[in-house]
């Protein structure tokens, strides 16, 4: 098992991408034009949590508990604001619409060696659901608060030696 920060790592915003029946794969977004969204403070949490469904039978003692749909939650992104950065501009062009946009979370576990290290990545589409700003404390710099619906399976990249 290998530890390895979070510092470091960075958010990305696609283009506007339709749902689909079928999970999602690292193919569907390699076409993808990625903007960087700067000045990240938390990234938050991301992953499926399956729907609970319960029945109480008369005859059983006992509640029974299946599971239900998948649902990969509501990732809380939290950065400084920065009005001239073109990523958190396009996070909040994103929260005016319908649409699901695509998303890219690379983290900061490339290998020390090989001939062309890449970190893991994770790729999904969301809906930019708010965008707001807070503003805290006196001692404190202005946060933008990004609550961002996972609207499908999350996909999951290793990462690679590159040999």
């Amino acid at each position: 098992m290998s530890l390895f920060p979070t510092a470091g790592a960075k958010l990305y915003i696609g283009r506007a991408k339709a749902q689909k029946s079928a999970d999602f794969t690292e193919a569907d977004f390699s076409s993808e034009t990625w903007t960087e969204i700067a000045d990240l403070e938390n990234l938050g949490s991301l992953g499926d949590t399956s729907q609970p469904i319960t029945v109480a039978h008369i005859g059983y003692p006992r509640e029974r508990t299946l599971k239900g749909v998948r649902s990969a939650g509501t990732m809380e992104v939290i950065c400084s604001v920065n009005n001239e950065d073109a990523g958190q501009i396009a996070a909040l062009a994103a929260e005016k619409t319908k649409h699901d946009y695509a998303f890219r979370l690379v983290l900061t576990d490339a290998p020390e060696t090989g001939s062309a290290p890449a970190p893991s990545e994770r790729m999904w589409i969301a809906k930019v659901m708010s965008v707001s700003e807070a503003y805290d404390e006196a001692n404190n710099v202005p946060k933008l608060n990004l609550s961002l619906a996972v609207n499908s399976n999350v996909v999951k990249i290793a990462a690679t030696t590159g040999d």
